[in-house]
């Protein structure tokens, strides 16, 4: 049977249900309030890439697994009282941040908005919810949806599997040295709403700061929004100390959350949730991406805390961020007879000088012949992680720490820049800038850099657990980035 049900399974394989499922069942598992799902396993995927049609036992399965999600809620999807909506989402083994696609509200139609304004009393959030439907329908499958909700399921998940194979997805995975092979899983799940009423929302939490050596926890807070509101950098969201201060309840009981999960997966984790209503919903875990500087301090920090081994800790380093780490950074100089020319919140720490380019095929064009590029966006999605290989540096107006941009630049190990402001940077375009993204600032002209001291005091631990180590490929492969010699 290519479905499973999340929560039913003491042990699931993340090879077969991708990455987002598997940790929707570790958190149902550990009792975390999780809206009720199922997943396509990517065998699945790789049926309908073959046939390029779902087969006949999938489509009955659909309307199986979704009877079981409207008996858990008590809704009904496609009418009724009370309407169930769903999120149809992609989910690899590996995670593949924004690669590919994602439908939200699925369900919905004029009858069933009518019958949420009814429901909820709210004229509002029904019409938002319709329309960021349709206009993510049209984005993802390419054509207007329709009426029928178990056409718009299945036309959903047939897209989200073709989604493995679309251009961004394929030269993500080129650039990650990853193979095509495989395919993705599709999570159906019972959406759950930011957007309802002022005690809703959604944001981020990183249980560790992703960009610093802080290991308190960071994350970001949209009162009134939907999930792909904070991950797509479409808005700018609050610092998540707002949620603390404005549902305090809700605020706490992620905390406790947040220190279960990274208890039981030994890691810093990115932690997506909704509050509706004042009630917290978790709808992602996984491994958070993070900048040299912050992989280098968490791993060290991690193993002081008894959590990890040194041998674990050094597995999660690599050479890529141990160089990154030593990466110059701006002269002390050139920093005070710099010209500020706009500044934003850091998602990347460096520094990087180019010519601004505002569109990614030109960014990857230049960088080609040669030119160093600074990738200026409003915001970016998915069909500019090209250009934002291509570039030195990413800096966009809108969007926070936790949005498209900046993620996949802290996994790229990027220099970047967010949320500088609306119509700060296209303006720009062709002028040479250095990206200061240890301050978060966008400076004229190419300034003066000099290279960090190699006395760091994590630099150090890592040394010292080096030199008690034999050579392994991956330890050989750190020393040789710290010039140890090796133990053979």
């Amino acid at each position: 049977m290519p479905f499973v049900r999340i929560g039913e399974h003491a042990g699931l394989n993340r090879e077969l249900v991708g990455g987002k499922a598997f940790s929707l069942n570790t958190m149902a598992r550990l009792g975390l309030p999780v809206p009720p799902a199922f997943v396509l396993t990517v065998d699945e995927c790789a049926r309908y890439l073959s046939g390029g049609t779902l087969t006949d036992e999938v489509r009955r399965g659909l309307r199986m697994e979704v009877a079981e999600l409207e008996r858990a809620l008590n809704r009904t999807f496609g009418g009724g009282e009370r309407p169930l909506l769903l999120s149809v989402r992609s989910g690899a083994a590996r995670s593949m941040p924004g690669m590919m696609d994602t439908i939200l509200n699925l369900g919905i139609n004029a009858d069933v908005e009518q019958r949420l304004r009814e429901w909820t009393g709210d004229g509002r959030y029904p019409a938002d919810s319709h329309r960021r439907f349709a206009d993510q329908f049209r984005s993802v499958v390419g054509v207007a949806p329709p009426d029928d909700p178990w056409e718009q399921l299945e036309a959903a998940v047939g897209a989200v599997f073709r989604s493995w194979q679309s251009s961004r997805a394929t030269a993500y995975r080129r650039h990650h040295g990853m193979s095509d092979d495989g395919g993705t899983a599709v999570t159906v799940q019972a959406m759950v709403f930011g957007n309802l009423d002022d005690k809703s929302g959604t944001g981020v939490l990183f249980t560790r700061d992703p960009v610093s050596s802080a290991s308190k926890p960071f994350g970001e807070w949209l009162p009134g929004g939907q999930g792909e509101d904070v991950v797509s950098g479409r808005s700018t969201p609050k610092p998540l100390e707002e949620l603390s201060r404005s549902l305090a309840e809700v605020y706490e009981e992620l905390m406790t959350a947040a220190q279960l999960l990274e208890r039981s997966v030994r890691d810093v984790l990115d932690i997506e949730f909704t509050v509706e209503s004042g009630t917290l919903w978790l709808l992602q875990c996984r491994v958070a991406k993070r900048s040299a500087t912050a992989a280098i301090h968490h791993a060290v920090s991690l193993k002081r805390e008894g959590i990890i081994s040194a041998e674990e800790a050094l597995a999660r380093i690599s050479p890529q961020q141990l160089e990154s780490f030593f990466r110059p950074r701006l002269a002390p100089r050139a920093q005070a007879e710099s010209v500020l020319l706009a500044a934003g919140e850091t998602a990347c720490p460096g520094v990087a000088s180019g010519v601004v380019v505002t569109d990614a095929d030109e960014a990857d064009d230049m960088a080609a012949e040669g030119v160093d590029v600074v990738l200026a966006r409003p915001t970016t999605d998915p069909n500019d992680v090209h250009g934002m290989l291509a570039a030195v540096a990413v800096i966009t107006e809108i969007g926070g720490a936790t949005s498209h941009a900046a993620v996949v630049s802290r996994e790229l190990n990027r220099v970047c820049v967010v949320g500088c402001g609306e119509g700060t940077l296209m303006d720009l375009a062709g002028r040479t800038v250095t990206v200061d993204a240890t301050n978060g600032e966008i400076l004229d002209g190419r300034l003066e850099v000099e290279t960090p001291s190699p006395d760091h005091p994590d630099i150090a631990v890592i040394r010292r657990w080096l030199r008690a180590f034999s050579d392994t490929p991956a330890t050989a492969q750190l020393k040789s980035v710290l010039e140890i010699p090796h133990i053979h």
